[in-house]
């Protein structure tokens, strides 16, 4: 294809932030979470752990309101391929799964070897909507403590029809050791 239609045009990512974590409980986006977009999508790149074995996870806050705590319905599947050809699997992962909860959703697990780490990206669709819960998706990649390469796929909804405005990154345990987090809006 030399050129689109008329009418027809590409989507673009717009960087809005870039937050490094070091040493870091949780990882805030706190700006630029508004009506200007209709998608966002954040890029997690080799976020490390300071505890072994922990599980990155995800919450959303509500405009006004007063915590990261809304209530989420999630579902989760992946693949994942030991090191020394052990063992392989593609499975549904049912004790994972958010149904009306306030948890954080379990985007990757990671080891806190210093070659382990959790990368990957979540998409919010159109958090400032009034009329409609929030949809997202996430797709993360990652080493963990069993040694063993993981994809995982996330998707579900916040089930408000308030607008969204601030995420939350945060291990279920320990610090986030070390990485970069980039919010994009996709125009």
């Amino acid at each position: 294809i030399t050129s689109l239609p008329s009418g027809v045009s590409g989507s673009s990512l717009v960087l809005l932030s870039t937050t490094t974590a070091s040493s870091s409980a949780t990882v805030d986006i706190t700006s630029n979470i508004d009506s200007t977009y209709k998608e966002y999508i954040i890029k997690f790149i080799n976020i490390h752990p300071a505890t072994d074995g922990a599980n990155l996870g995800v919450q959303f806050n509500a405009s006004g309101g007063s915590g990261f705590n809304e209530t989420l319905t999630t579902t989760i599947f992946r693949a994942y391929h030991q090191e020394d050809g052990g063992a392989a699997s593609l499975d549904y992962v049912t004790g994972d799964d958010i149904a009306q909860g306030t948890t954080y959703m379990r985007l990757g697990q990671t080891g806190g070897d210093n070659d382990q780490h959790v990368s990957g990206t979540l998409h919010l669709f159109d958090p400032s909507s009034t009329t409609f819960v929030k949809h997202f998706i996430s797709t993360t990649q990652s080493v963990i403590n069993t040694v063993d390469t993981r994809e995982t796929f996330c998707a579900g909804y916040v089930n408000t029809t308030t607008a969204l405005t601030r995420i939350r990154f945060k291990f279920n345990s320990g610090n986030i050791d070390a990485g970069t987090f980039k919010l994009y809006g996709v125009s």
